[in-house]
């Protein structure tokens, strides 16, 4: 868990974005087996960008 507390983090400060809706998607990366909080990071950022 303290991978996805460390991605979210790092998606907000980059991205100012609303921080419920970067937890809703790391979370479900998180529980899809992806535990890396470097991978977290660049998969929510890359999503992120795409809205």
């Amino acid at each position: 868990m303290e991978a996805q507390k460390i991605a979210v983090d790092a998606v907000v400060a980059l991205t100012d974005c609303d921080r419920d809706a970067v937890i809703a998607f790391i979370r479900r990366l998180y529980l899809a087996g992806v535990t890396d909080p470097k991978r977290l990071t660049f998969k929510g950022l890359q999503a992120l960008s795409r809205v």
